[in-house]
């Protein structure tokens, strides 16, 4: 199954995460992927248009393709929504008082969200003509300062 990060990106980020008793992560990195790839079928996908036709109509389809999108753009965010969802939430006692765990998954919680918003926002790369580039015209930002309807 695809992953947009490894056990590696995640050492990167959190380097001591191994020591609490997980040593692999890979169906947790597919669950992510599975979540991004929701969010932006729901946030990204249907607001976005590529010339005068809508992506839709020129993808063949109402969802869009993942093999499509350039899987390092969201490596971090990728690193930062499974820690957030679902590592830390294992590792969490969930006491009413807090523990440390569940202060780590409110961090990258946000952490997620600000780097998911700045994605939509700086454009996200997909490569509607299939050619392995990334052309200007194929990195359509969320944000376009206007009233979309």
């Amino acid at each position: 199954m695809a992953t947009f990060a490894t056990d590696t990106d995640l050492l990167e980020y959190v380097p001591d995460i191994k020591k609490y008793g997980i040593q692999e992560f890979l169906t947790e990195h597919e669950k992510t992927y599975d979540d991004i790839i929701r969010l932006l079928n729901i946030k990204w996908f249907p607001t976005t248009g590529f010339s005068r036709y809508d992506i839709s109509v020129i993808g063949g389809g109402t969802k869009l393709s993942p093999s499509k999108l350039n899987p390092s753009q969201f490596t971090r965010a990728a690193v930062y929504h499974v820690l957030a969802f679902y590592i830390f939430s294992k590792m969490s006692t969930f006491e009413p008082d807090g523990d440390a765990f569940r202060e780590q998954m409110s961090f990258y919680k946000s952490k997620f969200e600000e780097e998911f918003d700045l994605i939509l926002r700086d454009g996200v790369h997909y490569d509607i003509d299939s050619s392995g580039d990334f052309t200007d015209s194929e990195k359509q930002s969320f944000y376009h300062g206007r009233l979309i309807r």
